[in-house]
């Protein structure tokens, strides 16, 4: 959420910054909102104060026996005015409110100005593109001799895009989410195991909700009203919800394995088959909380660690800036990870690392104590470290064999029992 003093102080040059984001961007509705709130707050206390000075008449008259019923009249007339204006008070103070929840976080000012994910901007490339001097496959292909998905069994028992992971895939999968978290925790992140499910405020808070709320799975009942957690991000958050931090003990960096939950799904075809894009996927996720001055170098932390990552399985990646009007709601500045994957002929993004200055911390009132100075918003940072669903086709695709098997990489040998080195078609 947006500072509300901010936006009175320099209303045109912040509207300016969110037009690049989101074009249809206007203030003038918020503003006038905001005058009027003031000059009905200025009114009551205006009432109130003749109220006051009445009544103290009132009771010196009543000492001196005279009649204060007409006076006393007009006192009660005073009130209702207040009562009306209080309730108005209200009702406005709710429309502001709702006004600038919905606008999204200010872009840096580096960021690329575009409304189009074509102008991302490549900052970085390691390593390079496998090549095959055989006809390579797909993961989907890969895996009818390899067994280690069965997505028909998947679809059975959940409909479509709910993936089941068998023998190998499954083992294979928890060597992937073993490895990354003994990297993050190596460099110096906390790991946690949040709730999959949160309530409604949590969700607003990272900025998920009002905006998202049909992409979401949630559960309301007579007895529950929460969400499944679309990202470790919102239950990390939610962790220091309402809290004021010591500046001793910032920056915070935690690690999370968890399951993600999101409605969307991709269309049916070639491109969108398999892993690429499901309803329920697995992912290790990096997330800090630090005083606005450490959160350059905090984000340049979360990036070289979920990085690591793929260095180690030594998976060809692009690091790409995002336009303003790539980024997502509550993102200051985003770099994408993305990786190739040869059975799709193009890259797809494994991690979102973003910066996302005091817009969470606000929504949240996630504060810190500096000194002795009044508690401040501090800044939150998130990534994935990395989702594995993608990163398992990765791994798939780019070590197949010319057989039809799939070298595993090295660094996950330990995570397997035997230290299976390749899978081979069954």
């Amino acid at each position: 959420m947006l500072d509300l003093k901010d936006l009175r102080k320099d209303p045109q040059n912040i509207e300016k910054k969110l037009k690049n984001k989101v074009p249809e961007t206007t203030l003038s509705p918020l503003l006038s909102l905001d005058e009027k709130l003031r000059a009905l707050k200025t009114k009551v206390e205006e009432l109130k104060s003749k109220r006051n000075t009445a009544s103290k008449e009132i009771g010196q008259r009543k000492q001196k026996g005279e009649d204060v019923s007409q006076a006393m009249a007009e006192v009660g007339s005073l009130g209702e005015m207040i009562a009306h204006l209080d309730k108005e008070i209200v009702r406005v103070e709710e429309l502001l409110h709702q006004a600038v929840a919905a606008l999204p976080n200010i872009p840096m000012d580096e960021i690329p100005v575009s409304d189009s994910p074509k102008d991302n901007v490549c900052i970085k490339e390691w390593g390079k593109k496998p090549s095959f001097s055989f006809p390579f496959k797909n993961h989907v292909e890969l895996n009818e001799k390899l067994h280690l998905f069965d997505f028909a069994r998947g679809a059975k028992m959940s409909g479509s895009g709910w993936p089941l992971y068998t023998d190998l895939g499954a083992r294979l999968e928890w060597a992937l989410i073993n490895f990354m978290l003994d990297t993050h925790r190596k460099n110096g992140f906390k790991q946690v195991m949040p709730p999959l499910l949160v309530r409604p405020e949590m969700m607003y808070g990272v900025g998920q909700l009002p905006k998202f709320e049909q992409q979401l799975f949630k559960l309301r009942d007579d007895d529950y009203h929460l969400y499944l957690i679309p990202t470790a991000e919102a239950a990390v958050n939610a962790m220091h919800y309402d809290e004021i931090l010591e500046e001793e003990s910032l920056p915070l960096r935690y690690t999370a394995y968890t399951p993600c939950f999101r409605r969307e799904a991709g269309a049916a075809g070639s491109q969108e088959r398999g892993l690429i894009r499901m309803h329920q996927f697995n992912k290790v996720e990096l997330f800090c909380l630090c005083a606005p001055e450490e959160s350059v170098t905090v984000y340049e932390e979360m990036l070289a660690s979920a990085e690591e990552v793929l260095q180690g399985l030594n998976i060809h990646y692009r690091n790409m800036l995002l336009t303003t009007g790539d980024m997502s709601f509550a993102a200051a500045k985003t770099i994408d990870i993305e990786v190739w994957l040869p059975g799709q002929n193009r890259y797809y993004e494994v991690s979102s690392v973003s910066n996302c200055t005091d817009f969470q911390a606000r929504r949240s009132n996630i504060r810190y104590r500096h000194k002795k100075d009044k508690p401040r918003f501090l800044h939150t940072l998130n990534g994935s470290g990395l989702a594995t669903s993608r990163l398992m086709v990765a791994l798939l695709e780019n070590n197949q064999e010319p057989d039809g098997s799939v070298l595993v990489p090295k660094v996950l040998h330990r995570y397997l029992e035997e230290e299976i080195v390749r899978i081979a078609p069954k």
